[in-house]
């Protein structure tokens, strides 16, 4: 996921930078952190929001979903992207390997860091070729929360993984109920927002009036368990619909 603001605040929970990575992951752990059928999903169209690298998009097209991608970082050329995925994928990896960090992560989807390392570092290639191939195709747009260039209700679903709660230190409460606010407008259907903790797998604190503040504009918001942990803590979604 990214935020391009290389100026922010360092963070202070287990995954200290100065921004949010451009880190993405594969179709497979989306199936896995939003109990994604991608099977039901063939023919409608899909939103992945702070994508980054992910290459959902490009595997959920070839599946037949009508996925489309947004990011900040989407604005910059494909060579800029590459040179970005290399440098924040050392940096990240190399932060997982450290004796702080090393103790934070549940094997469940991947027998070691190196094993998730190798199917990230693929979920980013096919991502970097697809996203040279389809960035003039309406597939890949440049954009970042709390405001993004759709239309009312132009998604089935909506996806936002790895960003909203992990990062308090960049986001604080106003945020994150204008992002599902937006979420939520451009949704037909749905929205599954992953994980609903920080990045110390401490659940987020204001869930409850969030879900409240939602309740009021007329979106019913849940949290749902998932058959997924990557690191400790990320066992849960938050589902949004209409109310």
């Amino acid at each position: 996921m990214s935020f391009d603001d290389k100026k922010s605040r360092s963070l202070t929970p287990v995954f200290e930078r100065p921004a949010v990575a451009f880190f993405g992951r594969s179709l497979a752990e989306y199936v896995q952190f939003f109990d994604l059928d991608v099977d039901a999903l063939r023919g409608r169209s899909v939103l992945d929001v702070a994508a980054g690298p992910s290459s959902f998009t490009a595997e959920a097209r070839r599946g037949g979903v009508e996925a489309v991608a947004v990011d900040p970082l989407y604005a910059r050329n494909p060579a800029d992207l590459e040179r970005q995925v290399a440098q924040d994928y050392e940096h990240m990896f190399e932060r997982m390997r450290t004796g702080q960090n090393s103790g934070r992560f549940r094997f469940k989807s991947f027998a070691s860091v190196d094993e998730a390392e190798a199917d990230r570092r693929r979920a980013a290639k096919r991502f970097l070729g697809d996203f040279a191939a389809h960035r003039e195709h309406g597939r890949y747009f440049g954009a970042a929360l709390p405001k993004l260039p759709f239309l009312d209700g132009a998604f089935d679903v909506v996806l936002c993984a790895h960003l909203l709660f992990i990062y308090p230190a960049l986001f604080d409460f106003a945020f994150h109920l204008a992002a599902c606010r937006e979420l939520m407008r451009v949704a037909r259907d749905e929205v599954r927002i992953h994980p609903v903790c920080g990045a110390d797998g401490q659940p987020y604190p204001q869930l409850g009036d969030l879900i409240g503040e939602l309740g009021e504009s007329g979106v019913e918001a849940r949290e749902v368990p998932v058959d997924y942990e990557f690191f400790a803590g990320a066992t849960t979604m938050l589902v949004l619909r209409p109310g």
